[in-house]
């Protein structure tokens, strides 16, 4: 009896070691954790302090701003979580969708202004609508001629898009004469209408039409689709009439509706017919009204604000020698055609790699083999230091295919390089995680491989692939080192005009800053461009997150 016990405190003592060994372990983890978040955040918050100068407005601007923002939203929004955990996700999900609606309305002008003009952008709208009715037309009559549908539409994009010039291409389709393109002769053409009405067939009809679709689909009438596309048209036509009271003229409210009403009146929509959490759309309120009514009593009161500098000047300007004049525009610009080179060239040719790799490629035999040894080396060029893309992308792109040094073009090739074994790893880990029994019950009612990966597994992927390139985004719009070794500008003064010309990037150019003597620049203009960087990044990373959780929750 008395082993028995002795068994038996042996055990309850072993067990309150392998207890505290995990609560200690649980301890450790815990303080690595929080002593990273908090050594971040410490840093942020000195880098914005420097960009935002919050200590140089007057003590009342602060009183009135406590009052009216800081605690109304606080108080508001621990009271949505202790009452209701649906109404604080409600919340940060409506406030987080108005962030991105603006700042995605703010690239579009951007995009439209700098980069694609409304008179290209309508007759490439032209151009591809013209191409998609060529498809259907020939879809419906020809259904089962592959090969005349894919050489048809080969012709009808030169004609379209591109055009037809002399040389190899027409005299293969024997054409002694040069054919101009329909967006070309759209585009040159003396006579264009006004800027928002090419806006209205190109942009406004097609979001409408989606959100029409999406509508339809998701409450199953007709009825409903049309009602929402027909308030979309007239919501952006408004513009019209309330865009130059307003002071952003009917373009800029035209894109605003598009971008940042459609998907939060879609939002607010389905919150309010499912009835869950709808507490929580009154947050994005609050805050509005808070900051519009501190902005009122401060000017009421005569209490001068902060004098930062990061600032809407900061924004929409060109750097300078003079800290007070510098800006962040043209390399903001810059940063963002070099994203769109990225999108359009790292994201199919990622993908389309890792649906071979997964889907099609031999797992035995020497071409077995050779697959592994092509995936073991992307995992290494994974690792590969940035700056040795950069030199490759020096011999490659600016010596071998002798591309301007410095261009756009050459600049989101190179970062493209170091972000492709990234977006290679990261799409077949989700293609991976597709269950085979799915794949298997596609095969048993008669698909081809090629039916199940486009209607079976990449739908169950596309989640986590458009996760893991949006993180992969990240991490290219804030790389330096191949900007430097393909010769970037450091400076500039103008916002490039094409894909081919000189540019500089917000990261290069912050890179240019922090070598400056003057303090102005290493105080002031330094953190502001830090700061507008690392928003950025943030919006681009809380994406990736808002899509990942989305998938969990239809998983």
């Amino acid at each position: 009896m008395a082993t028995q016990d002795g068994l038996e405190t042996s055990r309850e003592g072993d067990q309150q070691v392998s207890r505290m060994r995990g609560r200690i372990f649980e301890a450790m983890c815990l303080a690595a954790t929080a002593i990273g978040l908090v050594a971040v955040g410490i840093l942020l918050l000195y880098v914005t302090a420097d960009a935002i100068r919050p200590f140089s407005a007057d003590p009342g601007w602060h009183l009135v701003f406590f009052a009216t923002l800081v605690v109304p939203s606080t108080g508001f929004g621990l009271y949505l979580y202790a009452r209701d955990g649906n109404a604080g996700k409600v919340a940060y999900t409506a406030l987080g969708l108005g962030l991105i609606g603006v700042l995605l309305a703010g690239a579009l002008v951007i995009l439209f202004v700098e980069i694609f003009p409304y008179g290209e952008w309508f007759a490439l709208s032209i151009a591809l609508a013209i191409l998609g009715a060529v498809t259907v037309v020939h879809r419906r009559y020809r259904r089962h001629a592959e090969t005349e549908r894919t050489g048809l539409l080969i012709v009808t994009l030169l004609v379209t898009v591109f055009g037809i010039p002399p040389g190899a291409i027409a005299e293969l389709l024997g054409l002694p004469f040069y054919i101009p393109s329909v967006r070309g002769l759209i585009a040159s053409s003396p006579v264009l209408p006004l800027d928002w009405i090419m806006l209205v067939p190109s942009l406004v009809l097609p979001v409408a039409a989606a959100a029409g679709w999406f509508v339809r689909g998701r409450r199953e009438s007709n009825r409903a689709g049309l009602v929402t596309a027909g308030a979309v048209i007239v919501g952006s036509v408004l513009g019209v009439g309330l865009g130059p009271v307003v002071g952003v003229g009917v373009e800029g409210w035209m894109l605003i509706v598009l971008s940042t009403a459609v998907p939060l009146g879609l939002y607010v929509e389905s919150v309010l017919r499912r009835d869950e959490g709808r507490l929580g759309l009154l947050f994005p309120v609050v805050l509005v009204g808070g900051t519009l009514l501190g902005a009122v009593l401060t000017r009421t009161l005569g209490f001068a604000g902060p004098d930062p500098w990061l600032d809407w000047g900061f924004l929409t300007s060109a750097t300078s020698t003079t800290p007070a004049d510098a800006g962040i525009y043209p390399v903001m610009v810059g940063s963002i055609m070099l994203l769109i080179v990225i999108v359009l060239t790292t994201f199919p040719v990622g993908v389309g790699a890792a649906i071979y790799l997964e889907e099609y490629a031999p797992s035995s035999g020497l071409m077995g083999r050779l697959v592994t040894l092509i995936e073991i080396n992307i995992g290494n060029l994974a690792g590969v230091p940035s700056v040795v893309y950069g030199l490759l992308g020096l011999a490659l792109f600016v010596r071998f295919f002798q591309m301007p040094t410095g261009s756009v073009i050459v600049g989101g090739l190179a970062v493209g390089l170091l972000i492709l074994p990234i977006i290679i790893i990261s799409a077949q880990e989700a293609i991976r995680s597709v269950p085979d029994s799915m794949r298997e019950a596609s095969y048993g009612m008669g698909a081809t491989r090629w039916q199940t990966v486009r209607n079976v597994v990449l739908p169950e992927a596309l989640p986590g692939i458009l996760t893991g390139t949006i993180l992969a985004f990240g991490r290219a719009i804030g790389e330096t080192a191949p900007l430097l070794m393909i010769g970037m500008a450091a400076s500039v003064r103008v916002p490039p005009n094409g894909f081919f010309s000189r540019s500089g990037a917000m990261p290069r150019q912050i890179f240019q800053w922090a070598r400056q003597f003057d303090p102005a620049f290493l105080n002031g203009v330094l953190p502001a461009g830090v700061v507008t960087l690392v928003f950025v990044l943030l919006v681009m990373n809380g994406t990736a997150i808002i899509i990942r959780n989305r998938y969990q929750r239809g998983s």
